[in-house]
């Protein structure tokens, strides 16, 4: 009976670790890209660190419970119809001033004169390893790479499924000139086929001047990182755009913290923050923002313009679909602050076109 259990054990462990080396759950940082790790002041202890002591989920949190909670998600989770959606010719954009198109989630082109920049893309239908598991929404895949223009700088936030997309990367590899992103993210990039020459990795406060009028640079957030069993072993990181004249801040994923206000005083005011507003649970409430917190982090930026994004592709949380984009409503009411909130494929237009129907309402 022992020797039974000792061999089904064996055979499942043999059976995961197989599994686990499809090129889609990447690779660990080795050689110069994690000698250069391990002298950064954000990695502590063989991992690394938030700039406040964040656990993924409070010590109390109940296996059961969000067991429970998953099988019994309401229906409300995904919209009952299929998303409405703009279709715009995104080669020929027209882009004197920045102009930025979200395709669902953290995924979105901001195109300003000739330049091309593409955040986060997920474009295979789905925010995890299988494709049984995190579908996306009916209408909310109606771009795919092959409608994208040539990519001069794509950014990468970090390596979670929902933000950084194997089969999307393989395909783009071809049109994109450089890569962006948090330090050590560049080696799940280089074992899918990037040339480490195209990959540019920063830490948190360093920045990179991409030519005379385009300069990024990598700012704190609040999260963690993984593709597999093991944590922190690359970084997350939100970034400042500043491009042809104005200020953009890309936020990635992020709990609240006190680096935001940090961030307002140092690169503030922007133009445009494009901020998470989904997927948040009081199971992991360091990691992600309510609504109301998003609201307050905009004004900590001095934004002029927010654009929630993280929402209207994929239910990775409990909430109704629709429960962020209402919430935030409310909480900038009598706020200076102008919200915008494009249907996927709607240009957003710096300085003269900010589109703000109300299309989510069913």
């Amino acid at each position: 009976m022992i020797f039974t259990l000792l061999l089904i054990v064996a055979i499942l462990g043999i059976g995961i670790f197989i599994f686990m080396q499809q090129a889609v759950f990447g690779k660990d940082p080795s050689g110069n890209r994690l000698a250069r790790i391990e002298k950064s002041p954000n990695y502590k202890n063989g991992t690394f660190q938030n700039l406040s002591p964040t656990e993924v989920m409070p010590k109390d949190a109940s296996f059961f419970e969000m067991l429970k909670d998953f099988i019994n998600k309401p229906k409300t989770v995904e919209p009952e119809k299929e998303l409405p959606s703009v279709q715009t010719d995104l080669i020929n954009l027209s882009s004197e001033k920045p102009s930025i198109v979200w395709f669902g989630h953290s995924s979105y082109l901001i195109k300003s004169k000739n330049i091309n920049i593409l955040v986060d893309p997920v474009f295979s239908g789905t925010a995890s390893p299988v494709s049984f598991f995190g579908k996306s929404f009916k209408g909310s895949d109606v771009y795919s790479v092959e409608d994208l223009p040539n990519i001069d700088i794509l950014v990468l936030s970090h390596d979670h499924y929902d933000h950084l997309d194997y089969p999307t990367i393989t395909k783009l590899i071809p049109k994109v000139k450089k890569f962006y992103t948090a330090l050590g993210v560049g080696a799940h990039l280089e074992h899918w086929g990037v040339k480490p020459e195209n990959i540019v990795e920063l830490d948190w406060w360093e920045n990179h001047q991409i030519s005379a009028e385009i300069q990024i640079t990598s700012t704190p957030a609040r999260h963690f990182s993984g593709r597999g069993f093991t944590r922190g072993k690359t970084l997350w990181s939100s970034f400042v755009l500043n491009i042809h004249g104005y200020n953009i801040f890309i936020g990635g994923d992020s709990g609240y913290d006190y680096h935001f206000k940090k961030i307002g005083e140092k690169f503030g005011p922007f133009d445009l923050a494009l901020l998470e507003n989904g997927q948040y649970g009081k199971n992991w409430p360091l990691i992600h923002t309510t609504p109301e917190e998003t609201a307050t982090i905009a004004k900590e930026l001095n934004t002029k313009v927010l654009m929630p994004v993280h929402w209207a592709k994929f239910a990775l949380a409990y909430h109704p679909w629709n429960e962020p984009i209402n919430r935030l409503t409310q909480a900038l009411k009598g706020s200076n602050i102008q919200l915008t909130t494009p249907m996927i494929g709607e240009p957003v237009i710096l300085g003269s076109h900010y589109p703000q129907k109300v299309w989510w309402n069913f």
